[in-house]
């Protein structure tokens, strides 16, 4: 952080924004999220993972999922990111080019997901046709310079090695990363054991997917010898603790990753299994959960905190040279946090002020790429009547067709 005014004797404004009371900090990155899920948010709440997607969430996508869907769900999502300082997010859903088009309407940066698995869907009929569908969505956007892409093969348990060896060759050629959930529950573990006599990291290892591309998505039940194993590949994790707490998936050992020099960004994962995207809450929920876990109030500091929710991420995508810090050549974007009201004084630390005890609520400037996304709170280019109206929709929609 530069104070003020080291900062003024150092550059010449173009134009001057006088924020006083405020901190600046690099744009948030929510490293994992399915966005559109936004309308899918307390649908079936209090569920352990499996149940919750077999039983609710998987219906009512057949039903429901469309391009339609995902454009309306993906700019609602980026509407609650920017309102809480997020300016990148990592994205894993159908229809990747309906997302792209709502996060460009929105003037937000996103690493879209080339999504996979095996069986059909409203979107593809195979493994092969979502990867081919995902790759022309790829040719037509690449040029858009706030998009990239990852390949995005959903899980070990929903992904056989076919295609994951497909998916490694593809993602060396393009030099893409590589997302997928990772070792999530206990659950994806024993099925792996059963089904393929191996823990899942060993199974990816096998397969050529462990590597500096790779974004294992929760990675919560992960032995030493696994946290040195994507330490050694130079493998990123995209810590997701709340969603982890609300579907008991178990408390990631953040501490012993960081310790041993594994990439960790934050993410929020989807609001049907967070229903928040608020990746402010989900700094703070990770430095405290870090040193409960990990025995030690020394454990995921402040500091550490905000570089995971910023630099950690860019890093995990690719993006580290262009987001992720506040340096003269990277892209301006920039979230500003008011420290005016009561609740945020006295202060002593404003690292420790911003994991602790600042929220979304704070939030009062955004910019992406320089250019203006939230104004004193107020979101700018939003046609707010018009998303709320095509929202109460899709609510009355799925919550007729859930109740018949």
């Amino acid at each position: 952080m530069l104070p003020t005014a080291e900062a003024e004797r150092s550059y010449q404004p173009t134009e001057r924004v006088a924020l006083p009371n405020h901190v600046l900090t690099p744009g948030l990155v929510n490293l994992h999220t399915h966005a559109a899920m936004t309308l899918l948010r307390g649908l079936a709440d209090d569920l352990p993972l499996m149940s919750w997607l077999k039983d609710h969430v998987w219906p009512a996508e057949s039903r429901h999922v469309s391009a339609e869907f995902v454009y309306d769900g993906t700019l609602l999502a980026c509407a609650e990111m920017l309102r809480g300082g997020v300016t990148c997010f990592s994205e894993m859903y159908f229809f990747p080019e309906a997302a792209a088009r709502a996060a460009l309407a929105a003037g937000m940066r996103a690493a879209l997901g080339i999504i996979a698995f095996e069986f059909p869907t409203a979107y593809a009929a195979d493994a092969n046709d979502y990867i081919t569908k995902g790759l022309a969505a790829r040719d037509e956007l690449k040029e858009e310079p706030l998009l990239s892409f990852c390949m995005a093969p959903h899980a070990p348990y929903t992904v056989s090695d076919k295609t994951f060896t497909k998916i490694v060759t593809i993602a060396e050629e393009l030099d893409l990363p590589i997302h997928t959930h990772l070792h999530e529950t206990k659950a994806e573990i024993e099925e792996s054991l059963a089904r393929h006599k191996v823990r899942p990291i060993a199974r990816l290892g096998a397969l050529g997917v462990l590597g500096p591309r790779l974004i294992a998505a929760h990675a919560v039940h992960l032995t030493d010898a696994e946290i040195d194993t994507l330490a050694r590949h130079g493998a990123s994790v995209a810590h997701c603790p709340s969603s982890n707490l609300k579907l008991a998936s178990g408390l990631a050992r953040v501490a012993a990753m960081t310790a041993r020099g594994v990439n960790v960004g934050l993410g929020t994962d989807g609001a049907a299994s967070n229903n928040r995207l608020d990746l402010l809450e989900e700094m703070r929920l990770a430095a405290l959960l870090a040193k409960a876990v990990a025995n030690d109030a020394q454990a995921m500091p402040a500091h550490q905190a905000i570089a995971a929710a910023t630099l950690h991420g860019a890093r995990a995508l690719g993006l580290e040279a262009v987001i992720g810090s506040l340096l003269p050549g990277k892209s301006a974007d920039l979230c500003a946090v008011s420290f005016e009201e009561p609740e945020l004084s006295p202060c002593y630390d404003p690292a420790s002020h911003l994991v602790y005890a600042a929220g979304r609520a704070q939030v009062s400037h955004v910019w992406v790429a320089g250019e203006i996304r939230l104004e004193r709170g107020k979101l700018v280019g939003f046609d707010n009547r018009s998303l709320n109206n095509r929202v109460l929709l899709w609510q009355n929609k799925i919550a007729a067709e859930t109740k018949a």
